[in-house]
């Protein structure tokens, strides 16, 4: 019984949020062109649920590159009015489109001359009138049986507001960089800014080999490193191959003699690289994507210039 409720709600809420594609119009590429046209900030106002569902919107456009603050309706005619400047936008959210303290405040944008986007399930209503974009988040019905719990309406209206927050967002080219550069304390923040350099083996560290050395040679030097692989370098010092412990048990396996054999005739010959400035995010993807634990970092001109092993990311505790 209690999990057919919980259904119910869940099931109320998905089909209110669907029916949302079919309330996309051109008041809504009209509203994104005029927050990125903004030169101010994007002031998110609403009065109680709808308060709350207007600071976690004001709070993914901040968090996103388009500067955004909540103002409390209440506070706001009472003196937070201030911040307020001519060079802002107004998101308003308000279901019914008709919330006394919102009415009281609208007066004071349109004497600074900013305008007003308002979120509601009533587009005809009194600040429908009054705001110039007009963003329909009605839904059929909320999830409380007596249909007065703002539920599926609330929502809504955070899903709006996330759409909003995206398609600004992705019309600016923000990029993960630029997303981990306003979340640096974060561990996906951590993870997009620190670079392969900062955590990589440099020097005499990079356990190196010439080509011409035998599998014996380069054991031993791979032994010292106590990375579980060894770089191979061609003549001219660029990279010409690896070789792994798990190179050294697939050789093994075939149960003869290979101590003597040149290490560029065993040697995997094209060894997954990556870039010092790389992020340790795309070092992760790389680990997972081609099952493997060690990458050779290298220069423009395919020399190594380090490595860095999974194991040092884990240890960094960056992630």
């Amino acid at each position: 019984m209690i999990r057919d409720i919980a259904k119910e709600v869940i099931i109320k809420e998905a089909e209110a949020v669907e029916g949302l594609l079919e309330k996309l119009d051109e008041n809504f590429d009209k509203a994104v062109e005029a927050i990125l046209k903004t030169n101010g900030r994007v002031i998110v106002t609403g009065m109680g649920k709808s308060g709350i569902v207007g600071k976690k919107i004001a709070a993914t456009f901040a968090s996103t590159g388009t500067p955004a603050m909540f103002l409390h309706p209440a506070e706001a005619i009472h003196g937070d009015l201030g911040i307020v400047t001519s060079g802002d936008i107004v998101l308003a959210i308000s279901k019914s489109g008709d919330t006394s303290e919102l009415h009281q405040i609208i007066p004071a944008f349109k004497r600074l001359g900013i305008p007003m986007i308002l979120l509601t399930a009533e587009v005809d209503s009194p600040m429908a009138q009054r705001s110039e974009i007009v963003i329909d988040c009605g839904v059929p019905s909320e999830a409380s049986p007596d249909n007065l719990v703002p539920t599926a309406s609330s929502t809504a209206a955070v899903v709006m507001g996330d759409a909003l927050a995206v398609a600004c967002f992705r019309e600016r080219g923000f990029s993960a960089e630029d997303f981990a550069k306003l979340h640096p304390g974060g561990s996906l923040g951590r993870r997009l800014l620190v670079r392969v350099s900062d955590l990589m083996h440099t020097g005499d560290k990079i356990p190196t080999v010439p080509e011409s050395k035998t599998v014996m040679e380069t054991l031993i030097v791979m032994s010292g490193g106590r990375l579980g692989i060894a770089v191979v370098v061609d003549a001219n010092g660029k990279l010409a191959g690896v070789f792994s412990d798990g190179d050294l048990r697939r050789l093994s396996e075939r149960g003869e003699h290979f101590f003597d054999l040149p290490i560029a005739e065993v040697m995997a010959k094209n060894p997954r690289t990556i870039s010092p400035d790389a992020i340790l995010d795309e070092v992760l993807q790389r680990c997972e994507q081609f099952k493997i634990t060690v990458l050779v970092a290298v220069d423009d001109d395919k020399r190594p210039v380090g490595i860095i092993h999974l194991h040092d990311i884990l240890t960094s505790k960056l992630v």
